[in-house]
């Protein structure tokens, strides 16, 4: 199937959220300490998860509810771990990803006598060649010679970190070694793999929602966001350029684009009108709404699902991270890969793991009939790009009625605020001491600097 721009045109659009409780945060705190051993899973309870997630996960991922539940935990607990680990280790972390029901955490270096602090952090060591540094900057050579002239009969690249290599797939294997050879990068740190795949874009204010492009074509609604005091909404890129005008599932007039990249990246945003009041949810289709509660980003292996216009809920696994796939319209860097399905119609819409926001659809191969790969673009480098902030539970939607008798106040002598996006390597102040953020996150009340070691380091 040729990768085209695939923009669903009018059709009677469906709506698609999701529920989850609070990320708990015992599975956060200490993980950037020198011993991180003894971190437990963060609690999830029964009536945290929606039924429409639960429900998807088993349809998708062979889980019943509390094997669902089970595994949500084990990869809030993982990515907690694996961002400290990552900090601690330095140039000699390798990557890590989880795998099993249970999510087990398996975390690479290569210093081999860095086994006993991962151990004790309570993951599996993997000692390998390569480090994750040094394999990226070979990918990040691909995605320069890919932006001078995107590659012929080349799809999808990416650093796989259970191999421990980059992988480039190709129509052929002549197609992807003159890939490699006119990028002028190590081909002994790549495997190139045949691969039928044909990526293309699946273009066609609740997560999931459809709208209409200038009254045409259809994509979905990713995750309601903030900037300032504008509302609106983030979505995929390729869905329309700056000035594009929107309508809502109703057909009603919704906003207006007011940022868009594609190629290169695909993301973009839509401020919206007084009529459309953002909501912390992704639609999950007549199951209940999912409840967005921050976008702590998942690791390898980790359980993903996804909400669109065309095809409701549909769930799998995270393949890999900082892919680059070529579509016709060009090469986009920095998407994750996935295993869950998608359709035209689908593309913007939201992707998520537990409660925690991950990104918008992008685009991809196959179908939800016979099976696919989908691509979406990672959420916090969208919100940081254009200065939104994401609708949390933990963030008002709705304006007071009278203004606060007394108006509440900055936090304890500091700059650090819930509701933010920070990105990896910020500072803020709090408590009178100044801290730095260890990986990018969306705050969210209690997440204080100093009650959360693993995304703050004190400086």
């Amino acid at each position: 199937m040729e990768r085209t721009t695939l923009r669903r045109r009018a059709l009677a659009a469906g709506t698609a959220t999701v529920a989850v409780g609070a990320l708990a945060l015992a599975g956060l705190t200490g993980v950037a300490s020198a011993d991180p051993a003894g971190t437990t899973a963060p609690p999830v309870s029964a009536d945290s998860l929606s039924p429409g997630l639960l429900a998807a996960m088993e349809r998708d991922l062979g889980l019943d509810a509390d094997d669902a539940r089970s595994r949500i935990a084990g990869e809030y607990r993982a990515a907690a771990v694996a961002a400290g680990l990552e900090k601690s280790l330095g140039a000699d972390f390798a990557g890590a990803r989880v795998s099993g029901a249970k999510a087990t955490l398996t975390v690479s270096t290569t210093d081999a006598s860095q086994t006993a602090r991962i151990a004790g952090a309570g993951a599996k060591a993997e000692v390998v060649a390569h480090s994750l540094d040094r394999l990226e900057g070979v990918k990040e050579s691909l995605d320069r010679a890919a932006r001078r002239t995107a590659p012929k009969d080349v799809p999808v690249w990416y650093v796989d970190v259970e191999a421990n290599r980059v992988v480039v797939n190709a129509a052929s294997t002549a197609a992807g070694a003159a890939f490699v050879k006119a990028a002028g990068v190590d081909g002994g740190l790549v495997t190139v793999a045949r691969s039928a795949e044909k990526p293309r874009t699946f273009a066609d204010l609740r997560g999931g929602d459809a709208y209409y492009m200038n009254g045409s074509g259809r994509c979905s609604i990713g995750f309601s966001v903030k900037r300032g005091t504008q509302n609106g909404f983030a979505t995929a890129g390729h869905c329309g350029r700056v000035g594009t005008t929107t309508n809502g599932f109703n057909q009603q007039a919704q906003g207006t684009f007011q940022g868009s990249t594609f190629p290169g990246r695909d993301y973009a945003w839509v401020a919206t009108n007084a009529n459309w009041t953002p909501r912390p949810t992704v639609n999950g289709y007549g199951r209940g709404d999912v409840t967005v509660a921050g976008s702590t980003a998942s690791v390898v292996g980790a359980s993903v699902c996804r909400s669109g216009s065309t095809t409701g809920w549909h769930c799998g696994t995270v393949q890999q991270l900082n892919t680059s796939v070529t579509y016709p319209e060009g090469t986009i860097s920095g998407v994750t890969r996935t295993s869950v399905c998608a359709e035209p119609g689908d593309s913007g819409g939201s992707y998520i793991s537990g409660n925690q926001a991950q990104g918008v659809t992008s685009g991809g191969s196959g179908n939800c009939s016979s099976g696919g790969t989908t691509y979406f673009q990672p959420l916090n480098p969208l919100l940081q790009a254009y200065g939104l902030t994401l609708v949390t539970s933990g963030t008002p939607t709705d304006p007071p009625t009278t203004p606060p008798t007394n108006p509440p106040t900055d936090p304890p002598g500091g700059t650090w605020a819930a509701g933010t996006a920070y990105a990896a390597g910020a500072t803020v102040t709090y408590g009178g001491a100044t801290y730095r953020c260890l990986q990018a996150h969306t705050a969210q009340p209690g997440w204080t600097p100093a009650a959360v070691p693993a995304l703050w380091q004190r400086i």
